[in-house]
């Protein structure tokens, strides 16, 4: 099946993959983003450079770091540590949503909070692993952190369904 969904695919779609399995094949162009982004990442180290003193996200190196990339210029600022923290604070939230989900006794709210958990853990896997190299650049923003007006407002909505599910969860 694979060499027939390869026709299927468009020129740009077909360079992603090929670049995700040698991000050396084009740097300067279709591999630069991720090239640039492995950088941040790496020059953090443990501890990170500091606020607004790291090289790659302030000298504009790694494009769009504000958005999809907002994670490596959070690896690159406040290092392995400051990554653990908010992959931490992910973690705390995500859990507590399916926590949320699997103490409801209504199936419709346990469905949907465990639905709005679980896209906030893809979402948070899927950008974190893609500035890291790990899987092929898309456009996934990071909740709460990436910019965009869109995605924030669509996980604010999905937060507050989330508290609105556990503030009644025990009344059907």
């Amino acid at each position: 099946m694979a060499p027939l969904l390869w026709l299927v695919l468009k020129d740009y779609q077909r360079r992603r993959i090929l670049v995700f399995l040698n991000p050396n094949l084009d740097p300067l162009g279709a591999g630069y983003h991720i090239a640039q982004s492995k950088i941040a990442v790496g020059s953090g180290g443990a501890f990170g450079k500091g606020w607004l003193a790291a090289s790659q996200s302030q000298l504009n190196f790694l494009p769009l770091n504000h958005t999809d990339f907002i994670f490596a210029v959070l690896a690159e600022q406040w290092g392995f540590l400051g990554c653990l923290v908010v992959l931490v604070a992910y973690f705390y939230i995500i859990t507590k949503g399916f926590q949320i989900g699997q103490d409801c006794t209504d199936l419709f709210a346990a469905l949907l909070a465990t639905g709005i958990s679980a896209m906030l853990a893809i979402q948070v896997l899927i950008n974190t692993a893609m500035v890291l190299g790990m899987m092929p650049v898309v456009g996934i923003p990071l909740p709460l952190l990436s910019y965009g007006g869109s995605s924030f407002l669509v996980t604010m909505l999905c937060m507050g369904l989330l508290l609105n599910i556990h503030m009644r969860r025990f009344m059907y």
